[in-house]
């Protein structure tokens, strides 16, 4: 199983994050408007991930924590997602979606994303993977805490949770208010 450990943070600066991006010579991909819809099961996470540049039905178990963190991930890239949402939607229901604007970038195994979510806000992501044995865990953790480092990203912006928990966070708070 491939290695991922990830930082996930809040992001007040998106423009000086390009700039730096641009300076260390990222790979630009793309700018990809993604629908992810979570499901109900019964542990960790599953997805259905709709958009142009990236199309997975992803599960993942990772532990809450806001610095970095390794993700125990399985993709699958259905060539049909619609057909795949609705089979998933009938047989597991669905929890919540979350619809983001993401640029993609990569410096050699490290994928950098900066989002925009509908109804949270700007987050910069920080992935750094092994595919093939290359790096130990400690190599991965070290490369996310350089970036966190080059980035400047304070250690009161790093968020512990998924998007998906922050926007059911959001609407029990809505539902649930006194006003």
């Amino acid at each position: 199983m491939p290695i991922n450990i990830e930082i996930k943070a809040r992001c007040d600066e998106p423009a000086r994050i390009r700039n730096i991006l641009r300076s260390v010579q990222a790979r630009f991909v793309g700018t990809d408007y993604q629908v992810d819809t979570y499901f109900v099961v019964p542990g960790g996470r599953l997805k259905l991930r709709e958009g142009n540049v990236e199309k997975s039905l992803i599960f993942y178990r990772r532990a809450d924590l806001s610095g970095p963190k390794q993700s125990d991930v399985w993709l699958y890239e259905p060539e049909d997602t619609l057909k795949l949402r609705e089979l998933l939607e009938a047989a597991l229901g669905r929890l919540v979606q979350v619809k983001k604007t993401r640029e993609i970038y990569f410096v050699k195994n490290v994928k950098i994303h900066l989002d925009q979510v509908d109804g949270l806000g700007s987050f910069v992501e920080i992935e750094a993977q092994d595919f093939n044995g290359q790096y130990t865990q400690e190599d991965l953790r070290d490369q996310c805490q350089r970036f966190l480092d080059l980035f400047q990203i304070p250690e009161q912006n790093l968020i512990s949770r998924s998007y998906s928990d922050m926007l059911l966070d959001e609407d029990y708070k809505k539902h649930n208010s006194r006003s």
